[in-house]
């Protein structure tokens, strides 16, 4: 009978998959890490050692507090002291519904982390009506999944993805190529965000995609396949190769029907501001607006607005969780790095 020999190879667990064993696993039903930290950007120096960002959505926030403090008071700011109810009803009652603990050093792995707790519930509402485009506008990128989503997850993170899909296109010339594609849709979460006037790279949206066309590709390419009555892609691996979208009038009440609720809500609203007062239909708004030739620039207005006050809120939030030593520290290196990428232009 032959006996089983023990492998001498060590395992290798990746990364973030370690990270993620320092913090309450049993409370954390999808995870994901994102950002420089895992993905090569432009502007970054591959001998530098960016911060790890990522993202717990949990099913009981408060129950995940309660034991994080246990297990790692250190990463609170203050409001440690001012108990776990607080910091629940800060995360949960206050825009864009995420808590974050930032410059996080785990010396054991010799890496510094930036993490955001969030409920799985406000995070797929903002994945299916862009309350706040904030975590929905982080996963129109690519990320690297860490506890992967289960089924109704996955519909809710494919229903964000061709969201940004029917965005973009409204915003697209009739002619533009993978690249304009996927720098539009990484721009929704950024344009309006407060930070990109100081404190950001002028070059972030084309620093993320210059870098992951490929990434981009195997998120977007396969839900191109389901436009292809509205939107010819000659050749999804020449992402410079010029694409041809329809842009009448019905194609594009077709991608204004598929957005979601808020930005929809937005449209109506700059309609009666700007057009008329009159009450009318939701459905009749809409099909009035497909056929302005400014609708791109319209919506684009809209979401800049969504994203503008999420931004705020969550950087404010950010004095209190973070704390103002942290947040003056955190504030530094973003502008730093905002005024080396100028200098490097």
């Amino acid at each position: 009978m032959a006996t089983k020999v023990k492998s001498l190879v060590p395992i290798v667990i990746p990364i973030h998959k370690k990270i993620a064993t320092y913090f309450p696993q049993n409370c954390i039903k999808f995870s994901f890490a994102y950002g420089s930290g895992v993905f090569q950007q432009g502007g970054v120096k591959l001998d530098e050692k960016p911060m790890i960002d990522m993202i717990f959505a949990v099913d009981d926030s408060e129950n995940f507090h309660i034991q994080n403090l246990r297990m790692n008071p250190n990463h609170y700011s203050f409001v440690q002291y001012l108990g776990h109810e607080f910091i629940t009803a800060m995360q949960e009652k206050w825009p864009a519904r995420v808590y974050f603990n930032t410059l996080i050093p785990l010396e054991e792995e010799g890496v510094v982390v930036k993490y955001g707790v969030v409920n799985q519930e406000d995070l797929m509402d903002d994945l299916y009506d862009w309350n706040y485009l904030y975590l929905s506008g982080r996963l129109h990128k690519p990320v690297k999944f860490i506890e992967p989503p289960v089924e109704n997850m996955k519909t809710a993170l494919k229903q964000n993805l061709s969201s940004a899909l029917h965005a973009a296109l409204i915003m697209l010339p009739e002619k533009f190529t993978l690249r304009n594609l996927f720098m539009q849709i990484a721009d929704l979460s950024y344009n309006g965000d407060f930070r990109m006037i100081y404190g950001e790279d002028k070059n972030k949206v084309s620093n993320i995609v210059e870098q992951q066309i490929p990434e981009f590709c195997k998120l977007y390419c396969p839900l191109l396949e389901t436009f292809h009555d509205v939107v010819h892609i000659p050749d999804r691996e020449a992402p410079d190769k010029v694409c041809n979208q329809d842009t009448s009038p019905r194609t594009r009440m077709y991608h204004l029907f598929q957005l979601p609720k808020i930005p929809q809500k937005s449209l109506i609203k700059h309609w009666q501001f700007h057009v008329s007062w009159r009450r009318k239909d939701s459905e009749d708004v809409l099909k009035n607006m497909a056929c302005d030739p400014d609708i791109g620039q319209i919506l684009s207005n809209c979401l800049k607005m969504v994203v503008w006050k999420s931004s705020i809120r969550q950087s404010l939030k950010g004095l209190f969780t973070a704390g103002f030593k942290k947040s003056l520290q955190y504030s530094n290196k973003k502008i730093t790095k905002m005024i080396k990428a100028r200098e490097n232009d």
